[in-house]
């Protein structure tokens, strides 16, 4: 067994919503710099190769059939060599200038979901961008490097083909095909990175493949709400509580406890964001009480209060 399903735990909601996916076409030399302020975005190299320079690390070059997950919010290059100066800034809200301000949307499109400078441009990569910060779970997200590379030799999918294909549809619901399959892709070339030798992958990972610890890992993700205890954490995973605690903490770094309330605060953290949400339904969904008590937790545990963290985040 493998870390996936603690994986999936993490991105199964909130998850892509109206993602914004586009194909690039495009010419050397070329350098546009993306200041969306996205929390991560996915890179699939059709054609060419393009180097991927994030504002802090060392830059990446991505090779036909090679895979980039790109953590934001902070800025990142995408260039035929890193030392090319930029000439396309991409700003909030996907909008496209020249570096002194003048708008590049409508001279830049090639239809559809294409966009680049002109259609027969030797590089050519699919892009899909999560925009808001709550589709992606903070706790992956400070697990990854700034530019993590699966290379085309490393794994074999479907995915980024279908993506392609879909990419250039215009049926009814296709903006949620488009949300799942790169949900799908996300989670995909997620599982190959934390397999590889440098990932380094973070110790909840690895212990999502332990049998007893996995299974009361699962658990604490899927079902985050209920009343948890040790004792019944423990009778869950067929173990004794002394046993779980021993090896939960060996293995994950923390006491199973302390765990599902920083899972907890993570998922409330993510809600918070989405406008419609109160705080009395986020702390019925993540296992509060009351508002109140979610309120104390989240100010103890992170410095703010829930709605100077929502504030922040419309900001």
């Amino acid at each position: 067994m493998d870390g996936s399903d603690g994986l999936a735990g993490l991105l199964a909601a909130p998850r892509a919503r109206g993602a914004f996916l586009l194909r690039s076409v495009l010419a050397p030399p070329f350098a546009v710099a993306v200041r969306d302020e996205a929390p991560l975005t996915v890179v699939s190299m059709v054609r060419g190769t393009t180097w991927i320079v994030p504002a802090a690390g060392e830059p990446a070059l991505l090779a036909p059939g090679d895979l980039a997950i790109v953590r934001g919010p902070e800025p990142y290059t995408v260039a035929d060599r890193p030392d090319t100066p930029v000439s396309v800034v991409i700003h909030p809200g996907q909008v496209s200038t020249d570096p002194a301000g003048a708008p590049l949307c409508e001279e830049m499109d090639l239809g559809g979901r294409s966009w680049g400078d002109r259609a027969d441009g030797a590089a050519v990569l699919l892009t899909g961008t999560y925009q808001l910060r709550g589709e992606v779970n903070g706790r992956l997200l400070r697990a990854l490097p700034p530019v993590a590379v699966v290379p085309a030799d490393a794994w074999s999918s479907p995915l980024p083909a279908l993506l392609g294909e879909e990419m250039d549809r215009d049926a009814p619901g296709q903006e949620v095909v488009l949300d799942r399959l790169l949900d799908l892709l996300l989670i995909t070339a997620l599982r190959e990175w934390f397999a590889r030798p440098e990932a380094a992958p973070p110790r909840w990972y690895r212990a999502s493949g332990d049998p007893v610890v996995g299974r009361a890992l699962r658990l604490l993700h899927r079902r985050p709400a209920e009343p948890w205890t040790v004792a019944s954490l423990a009778a869950e995973t067929g173990v004794s509580r002394a046993a779980l605690a021993r090896r939960f903490t060996e293995l994950v770094g923390e006491p199973p406890m302390a765990y599902l309330t920083g899972w907890r605060l993570d998922l409330a953290a993510d809600l918070l964001r989405e406008p419609e949400a109160t705080l009395a339904a986020v702390a019925r969904r993540v296992g509060y009480g009351s508002p109140f008590a979610l309120s104390s937790a989240f100010k103890r545990v992170r410095g703010v209060s829930p709605r100077e963290h929502r504030e922040y985040g419309a900001g």
